[in-house]
């Protein structure tokens, strides 16, 4: 397992959320829409810049901005393709 941030996974790609570090503000918000430990992501697709990136997450759809995204912390099993 890889443990990277959300912001450099790609389109298709899943991960289990580690940790979210940051401003506490930040913080408080990611964890208020689910994104908490253990929780599973996934990618669903990238804005053509790469930004905000759309993310499948407890059932429900979530866009984050590059820069929130960096402060989430996924793990990623190596094999991913």
């Amino acid at each position: 397992m890889v443990e990277k941030p959300l912001s450099q996974l790609n389109s298709g790609e899943k991960g289990r959320v580690v940790k979210v570090v940051g401003d506490p503000l930040l913080r408080r918000r990611l964890v208020a829409m689910g994104v908490v430990r253990g929780a599973e992501v996934i990618v669903v697709r990238r804005a053509p810049l790469g930004d905000p990136m759309e993310l499948l997450l407890k059932g429900y759809y979530l866009s984050l901005r590059r820069n929130e995204a960096e402060n989430v912390f996924v793990e990623v099993d190596g094999k991913q393709t």
